[in-house]
């Protein structure tokens, strides 16, 4: 596998765990990998890490170049393997001219970005300006790495962002993002009936998932929104109690799983199959040409101790109905580009409770909180407590950025061709860079990946080898 540095060092930093908020070891492996190469290399209180290199001879007065990449990874599983993220190295496996996870993220995002960074300041024959390397934590569920990172620490006044998943495309600009959780407290209620009633168990999974910005507008399904929809559907026909509910895990990963145990009388239980079977059939008519694992599944299981009261239950069914999801709007400026949208990313019972996240992203700074608003008002009739996040801002687009010419232009020499240049739906850490540096001239670039945020996850060789090889020849160029 070319190039042979790259995909090494990979390898090396998928043994090492590295969860969101969970940049420990991770952290000190690269400060460990700093002092064995001879390497400038401090590390902040918030646990970044900064390396530093002198310009190779004849580049000593040309002006230096920052290489940001992000520690942590999302940590999603397919739920029938056996892997702990805090301890479990990643398994991977080639298929083809693909790099894949054993039934878990692969961890490209954002690993393959610190390969490419140290496999450049490692390298004693590529000519180049002085480099600093930026790796940040916590980018995946808070941008807190980015947020906590002090004025002063960088000097260079221009940064390459390594944390794009698009072939040939120059990214100059992101969304921005806001989080929103509530909460639905309660008391368990006994289940009285239970020799004329039986339990229910019913289960989404097979969905494809993946990120929450860059897959929003691709027509995927959302598993909990499944699941609350048939649920909506069930109410009004039976004397339905809610058990359970949960579905979804991370905030910027659209749902692939979630199920529902709920007890209805006896008497209904050959009309909620058939009830079933038709919502199975009006799902695979809306999602099944994207959808082509979706698995709806229905069946009885153990009579459950508890339930949630009825009232309750039904005005949270009813709430996350009402909850917007996915893409609400697209760009007027940037044709094909997502402008605004929601991500209803999980429900997932508590004790005494129920919590709720959504994930909304926008390029606008009101649309992003108009958004919000509409989730609170939406979640607040079931929920005692909405609450949202102190949000990131987005990188707005700089088409006359000098170090966007000088990418470009190492593009074509190198294939001939021009390269894409867009702005991105997801969040990256540029916004926030740009709040401590408001001088910086950015832009992001990154080899192609699919299935980002899912255990679907896969990163293409020859598309590493040729976005190393650009890199490269921008660092010649600079």
């Amino acid at each position: 596998m070319e190039p042979k540095a790259v995909f090494d060092i990979f390898a090396q930093i998928n043994q090492v765990p590295r969860p969101s908020k969970h940049e420990e070891q991770i952290s000190k492996w690269l400060q460990s990998f700093a002092a064995k190469h001879g390497i400038e290399c401090m590390a902040d209180a918030a646990m970044n890490v900064i390396m530093r290199v002198p310009a190779t001879p004849g580049y000593e007065d040309h002006e230096g170049v920052i290489l940001q990449a992000h520690m942590d990874m999302v940590c999603e599983k397919n739920g029938d393997v056996q892997h702990d993220f805090m301890k479990d190295p990643i398994q991977t496996w080639v298929d083809g001219e693909w790099l894949k996870a054993k039934g878990t993220t692969l961890g490209a995002d954002d690993g393959i970005g610190i390969s490419m960074a140290l496999a450049v300041i490692t390298d004693k024959t590529l000519p180049h300006p002085a480099i600093e390397c930026l790796f940040t934590v916590d980018e995946e569920t808070g941008l807190t790495g980015a947020e906590m990172l002090q004025d002063g620490l960088l000097k260079a006044k221009r940064l390459i962002n390594l944390d794009s998943e698009d072939d040939g495309q120059i990214f100059i600009g992101c969304a921005g993002g806001i989080d929103t959780l509530a909460k639905m407290r309660y008391e368990k209620s006994e289940v009285r009936n239970q020799k004329s009633e039986i339990a229910i168990r019913l289960f989404v999974s097979g969905l494809m998932g993946g990120h929450s910005g860059d897959d929003i507008n691709k027509g995927r399904a959302n598993a909990n929104q499944i699941l609350v929809w048939f649920l909506a559907r069930l109410w009004p026909q039976t004397e339905c109690h809610l058990a359970s509910i949960q579905g979804g895990n991370l905030r910027n990963a659209i749902a692939r799983e979630a199920e529902a145990v709920v007890i209805v009388p006896m008497a209904f239980k050959e009309q909620i199959r058939i009830e079933w079977n038709q919502f199975v059939a009006q799902m695979e008519g809306v999602f099944g040409e994207v959808e082509t694992e979706m698995r709806l599944e229905l069946e009885t299981t153990d009579m459950p101790d508890a339930i949630i009261p009825d009232e309750k239950a039904y005005r949270l069914v009813m709430a996350l109905c009402e909850c917007p999801h996915g893409m609400i709007a697209m760009s007027k400026e940037m044709p094909g580009l997502v402008e605004t949208s929601t991500n209803l990313a999980s429900i997932k019972m508590k004790d005494g409770y129920i919590e709720v996240n959504t994930s909304q992203r926008s390029s606008i700074e009101a649309s992003k909180h108009h958004l919000k608003w509409a989730v609170e008002q939406a979640l607040s009739m079931a929920c005692d407590e909405v609450t949202h996040g102190d949000g990131y801002p987005g990188w707005a687009p700089n088409p006359n950025s000098p170090l966007l010419e000088v990418v470009k232009k190492a593009y074509v020499d190198l294939f001939k061709s021009e390269p894409k240049v867009l702005a991105i739906h997801a969040g990256l850490e540029c916004g926030l860079f740009l709040e401590k540096y408001p001088y910086l001239d950015m832009v992001s670039i990154g080899p192609q990946m699919y299935g980002v945020h899912s255990p679907q996850e896969r990163l293409s060789i020859p598309s590493t080898q040729r976005c190393y090889q650009w890199l490269c020849q921008t660092l010649k160029a600079l």
